[in-house]
């Protein structure tokens, strides 16, 4: 395989826009790196679970605001999903084809994973280990020792992998929507997550909310085409630091009582016991509304910061990846991206079976102990990453030579 990585380094053409690559095996291991980073592990009656530390540890919030990465890959993914279709085309590929070959992408990796957990859960339950926590068919239990969501273990990386193959299916339609309308469709992204989070929380439907899984999470991806057909090349500097001021000054007016404060105490109705949206971009336990599940407009502002932000700093971040070192490093992270993804809360749970027995990983609350303990949490689960790669990795397919898609 290292040889192969070498070719790949070596065959990139010049018109290859690395930072594109760069952005999404960064954002993957953001991903990775976080849910290990932030756990606080139960396991009670059977049944292993985690919630998010965010929720408890002081200002800890204030990380989500940098990490909270999913509307830079969705805006990756628009990129490169533009830049494929129009591949595509001019091959002569058919709509159908393309969406194939994206979905198999997507798809391929994910075959090991079921098929290890399928003979993981049959084993559970023939042998009787591990509480049943459903769902169930008939009289059969499905799952045994883990309760999804479980904050992520160790299925939470399905939901994203479902949302994005949806969003995979539908781009040849979103490329003809920007084709057509340009700005107005993010615009009205835009507008629709204002609409769904006002009739949402202040109209008191809550239903309505999750309008937002479509407005939110396709905005990005909407920008991503700008990306790939050039448009956003062509904005001065100035533009992007514009819009990542945008995003954070609305994000620091909407998780702070001012603007709130109009509404007076129906403000407390809209978001209990804070009158305010919440500060994490993460779904925590001990909040009874979350800015994640579904998106809310504070997802949307942390959109505009974080693309802003990493669009400021391309000028310097492409320099940087035409040395060699930094190109090989983003070529390896690339080429088995889902598997990382897919595998790292298996080899977290795994990682928790070690070192449970060993007094490891009890810690309830964010205490002292707990951030002692972090680097432990990082290099196990690593290295048993690792080994999965090692497995499975293989499966993963990609081309053996550079692409811009």
């Amino acid at each position: 395989m290292a040889s192969q990585i070498e070719q790949l380094v070596d065959a990139t053409p010049a018109s290859r826009e690395r930072y594109v690559d760069f952005l999404r095996a960064a954002s993957i291991l953001v991903v990775v790196f976080g849910h290990w980073t932030i756990a606080l592990i139960g396991w009670d009656n059977g049944v292993i679970r985690s919630t998010s530390a965010v929720g408890r540890a002081p200002g800890l919030w204030l990380a989500t605001w940098f990490c909270q990465v999913m509307p830079v890959f969705f805006f990756v993914g628009g990129y490169a999903n533009f830049v494929g279709y129009e591949s595509a085309r001019r091959r002569g590929d058919s709509v159908a084809t393309f969406v194939r070959s994206r979905v198999r992408r997507l798809l391929v990796p994910f075959v090991p994973l079921l098929a290890v957990w399928v003979v993981i859960q049959t084993a559970l339950h023939l042998s009787n280990t591990g509480a049943p926590t459903g769902p169930r068919i008939g009289g059969l239990v499905l799952l045994r020792g883990v309760r999804p969501p479980g904050q992520t273990i160790p299925f939470g990386p399905l939901w994203f992998l479902a949302v994005y193959l949806i969003v995979v299916c539908i781009s040849p339609l979103t490329v003809a929507l920007h084709r057509r309308f340009r700005w107005w469709v993010p615009a009205v992204f835009v507008a629709g997550a204002f609409a769904a989070d006002l009739l949402g929380f202040v109209g008191g439907n809550s239903g309505l909310r999750y309008f937002n899984v479509v407005f939110v999470f396709l905005f990005p991806h909407q920008l991503g085409h700008f990306y790939g057909d050039g448009t956003l090349l062509r904005w001065p500097r100035r533009a992007f630091g514009a819009m990542a001021a945008i995003g954070l000054s609305g994000l620091v007016l909407l998780t702070n009582p001012w603007l709130f404060r109009l509404a007076g105490a129906r403000r407390f109705d809209w978001f209990p016991g804070i009158g305010h949206y919440p500060r994490s971009l993460l779904g925590t336990d001990v909040e009874s509304v979350s800015n994640a599940y579904p998106p809310t407009l504070c997802f949307l502002f942390v959109g505009f910061w974080l693309i802003g932000m990493t669009m400021l700093v391309r000028p310097v971040m492409s320099r940087w990846l035409q040395r060699r070192g930094p190109w090989r490093a983003t070529v390896i992270g690339n080429a088995w991206i889902m598997t990382l993804f897919l595998w790292h809360m298996t080899a977290y749970l795994a990682a928790i079976v070690l070192l449970w027995p060993l007094g490891l990983g009890a810690e309830r609350e964010p205490t002292a102990r707990w951030w002692l303990e972090r680097p432990v949490w990082i290099l196990v689960p690593g290295v048993l990453l690792a080994g999965c790669v090692a497995l499975f990795g293989r499966y993963e397919t990609r081309r053996t030579r550079a692409t811009t898609t």
